[in-house]
C-alpha cells in the first residue's frame, strides 16, 4: 500500500477513535429468562410482534417458551422462520411484508447471527420505508429509532445481540454489505443458556471460534479502549476454558453460561473497536458461496494473525497468556506464536478444517476487491494490506482441489 492510502486510512480510523467516547453506544437490557419479557410487553405497550427465526429453531421448539409469554401477555405475533444462514435482501423484505400485514409494532429475533441480522434490517426498513437497504449500508445511514428490538440469541458466538451492525447477502451480485449505525442495537437481550443446549456440536465449535475472532480483532487492532481490552482479554479467556466443554457436552449450564457472557462480552468489544481483515475475508466468502460466518473465520484466524507478523506480536502474546497457552516470560514473537498454533488445535479438536472447499480461482480478485473496499479505511488494522495482499489469504485456506 502506498504512503498516501496508508496515511488516509490511519487518518481516518484516528478520526472514529478520538469520537468514540462522544458516539451513541449502549447496551441493551439484560433479561434472564422469556419468562422476564411480560414486563418488557407492558412497559413498551407492545401489541403485536413480528419473530423473525428460521426453520431450525422452530423444528426444534426453541420459540414455544417465548410464544408462551407472548400468550400470557396477549400479545399477538406471527412468526417469519425463512431467514438463510446469510440473510438476503429478499428475506428482509419478506420479513417486512409479514410486519406490516400483521401490524406488526415490535420485533424478536430468536436464533443466531443470521436472524438478529435480519430482523435489524427489518426495523431499518420499517423506519425508512421509501429506502432500500443498499441506500442504508455502511456508517451512520440509519438514524431513526427502529421499533423496538428484541434478540433472544440461541448460539453463542455472533454477539449480534449487542453490536450495531447488520450483515446482509445481495443474491444477486454476490456480495454483503453492512448496515452500522447506533439504533440498530436491540434495546433488549435474553442471555438464557437454556436456549443454546440444542445447538449442535459443528455449530458450537463454529459460532464459538466467532466469539473468539471478535475478541481477538478487536484486541489487536489500532482503537482499543481500556473497557474494550478488557472485555476482549475475558472474551478470549472464557472461550478456551469453555468452547471444548460446550462442544463435547452440550447440556453444560456452566459452559453454556459462559460462553454466551464471550459473545456478549466480545460483542461489546469489537462494537467500539472494530474487527479486521479476518472479518472482511470472511464476509467475500460468504457473498460469494454462502459459506458459514463461523466456520470462515474459524478457518481465517490463523492466516491473517500470521501475517500481521510483529505488528500484532505483543498483543497476540497478552491474548495467549490469558488464554493459559504461553507464559508472560515468552518473548512476544514466541508468545504469539503459541496462542496462533493453539488457536489452530482448538479448530482440529473440534473438528474444524484448515481449508474452504469450493473456492473458484477465478472468483479471488473479486472477492479480495470486496473485501479491501470493506476493511479499507474502516478497520483499525494492526498491518495495512492491499488487495492483492488479500488475494493470498483465499490461496492459503482452499483446499487442494481448487476449482479453475
Amino acid at each position: 500500500m502506498n504512503i498516501v492510502s496508508k496515511a488516509y486510512c490511519r487518518i481516518f480510523q484516528t478520526a472514529f477513535r478520538l469520537a468514540l467516547p462522544v458516539l451513541p453506544y449502549r447496551e441493551p437490557e439484560i433479561i434472564h429468562s422469556c419468562a422476564g419479557l411480560g414486563d418488557v410487553f407492558a412497559k413498551e405497550h407492545i401489541r403485536s410482534v413480528l419473530i423473525v427465526t428460521d426453520k431450525g429453531i422452530v423444528t426444534n421448539g426453541l420459540i414455544a417458551p417465548l410464544e408462551k409469554v407472548l400468550q400470557e401477555s396477549g400479545v399477538s405475533y406471527a412468526v417469519y422462520d425463512a431467514t438463510q444462514p446469510n440473510p438476503t435482501v429478499n428475506n428482509v423484505e419478506e420479513a417486512l411484508a409479514l410486519y406490516h400485514r400483521h401490524t406488526c409494532d415490535a420485533l424478536i429475533a430468536i436464533g443466531g447471527g443470521s436472524s438478529m441480522d435480519c430482523a435489524k434490517a427489518v426495523g431499518a426498513r420499517v423506519a425508512y420505508p421509501k429506502k432500500t437497504l443498499d441506500q442504508m449500508k455502511g456508517i451512520l445511514r440509519v438514524l431513526r429509532r427502529l421499533p423496538t428490538l428484541i434478540a433472544i440469541p440461541t448460539t453463542a458466538g455472533t454477539g449480534s445481540e449487542v453490536t450495531l451492525a447488520a450483515i446482509i447477502t445481495d443474491s444477486e451480485k454476490h456480495h454483503k454489505y453492512a448496515l452500522m449505525s447506533f439504533p440498530l442495537i436491540p434495546h433488549y437481550a435474553v442471555l438464557d443458556a437454556a436456549l443454546t443446549y440444542s445447538l449442535p456440536p459443528h455449530l458450537t465449535a463454529t459460532t464459538g471460534m466467532d466469539a473468539l475472532t471478535h475478541a481477538v480483532e478487536a484486541y489487536i487492532g489500532r482503537s482499543t479502549t481500556k473497557e474494550t481490552r478488557r472485555l476482549a482479554v475475558d472474551a478470549v479467556k472464557l472461550v478456551f476454558e469453555n468452547v471444548e466443554t460446550a462442544y463435547k457436552d452440550g447440556r453444560n449450564r456452566a459452559a453454556r453460561e459462559n460462553m454466551l457472557h464471550a459473545a456478549y462480552k466480545a460483542g461489546v468489544a469489537f462494537s467500539k473497536s472494530y474487527v479486521g481483515y479476518i472479518h472482511a475475508v470472511a464476509h467475500s466468502l460468504g457473498g460469494q458461496y454462502g459459506t458459514p460466518h463461523g466456520l470462515a473465520n474459524a478457518v481465517i484466524m490463523p492466516y491473517v494473525l500470521e501475517a500481521y507478523g510483529e505488528s500484532a506480536y505483543r498483543k497476540l502474546h497478552t491474548l495467549g497468556a490469558a488464554a493459559g497457552v504461553c507464559s508472560a516470560e515468552d518473548s512476544h514473537e514466541a508468545g504469539a506464536g503459541k496462542f496462533i498454533e493453539a488457536i489452530r488445535k482448538l479448530n482440529g479438536e473440534m473438528g474444524i478444517p484448515d481449508k474452504i472447499k469450493g473456492i473458484v480461482k477465478e472468483d479471488i480478485p473479486v472477492m479480495a476487491k470486496h473485501a479491501c473496499k470493506e476493511a479499507n479505511p474502516l478497520y483499525p488494522v494492526p498491518k495495512l494490506m492491499t488487495r492483492a495482499e488479500l488475494e493470498k489469504f483465499y490461496y492459503q485456506i482452499a483446499d487442494r482441489s481448487m476449482e479453475e
